[in-house]
């Protein structure tokens, strides 16, 4: 097949997945701008590719908007695990990770308006932030299970589902502006909180 053909030592999968590459890319710089609009036509000129190339990877751009934002959380969970894993202890463990989970939007704006803008509300990316929810939800009982031996209960289930929510809407609210605190006290307080919601389970 001519798309698997060998140039200048690269195959032809290995550039379809560099233009997949740079039209998610692409995608989160249109997704996460202040005022955010997603076009094939303007992810194809913004990642310098033709049209053509955007269908070899994707149906319609709310298939790269999943995929855009699929990235952005397993980037922050990845980054999260791995910070959690390194250290011992619940504080340890509650500071790391959320020292991670912040930074990885702090340091990249258009991950924390993909993740909360209200401009984004198509429904595709709805169904993604409720999945994304469950998902930070099943993470952060795993750590309870691991640090508390906790169990399958309603209880530490309400607490994980609010902590998350919480956090999400703490996030929100802190890069847009409305929560006057540095980064350093913002994870020092959400620890705090999240250390105190472990002892009621």
């Amino acid at each position: 097949m001519a798309s698997m053909r060998v140039y200048g030592g690269v195959t032809g999968e290995d550039r379809r997945s560099e233009r997949r590459a740079q039209l998610v890319e692409a995608g989160l710089d249109l997704l996460g701008a202040p005022d955010p609009v997603l076009t094939v036509r303007g992810v194809c000129a913004r990642a310098g590719l033709v049209t053509r190339y955007f269908y070899e990877s994707f149906s319609d751009r709310d298939a790269l908007a999943v995929a855009v934002f699929d990235r952005v959380v397993a980037e922050i969970a990845d980054a999260a695990l791995a910070a959690v894993e390194q250290v011992e202890g619940a504080r340890e463990k509650a500071r790391a990770g959320l020292t991670a989970i912040v930074r990885a939007v702090a340091e990249d704006p258009r991950r924390g308006r993909l993740l909360f803008s209200l401009a984004l509300n198509s429904a595709v990316l709805a169904d993604r932030r409720v999945a994304a929810t469950r998902m930070f939800v099943r993470l952060l009982r795993a750590q309870a299970r691991e640090l508390y031996g906790v169990g399958e209960n309603g209880e530490a289930d309400l607490l994980a589902d609010f902590l998350v929510g919480g956090l999400a809407q703490t996030l929100a609210s802190w890069l847009a502006g409305t929560l006057d605190v540095t980064e350093s006290e913002l994870v020092d307080r959400c620890a705090e909180i999240f250390l105190a919601a472990g002892e009621l389970v």
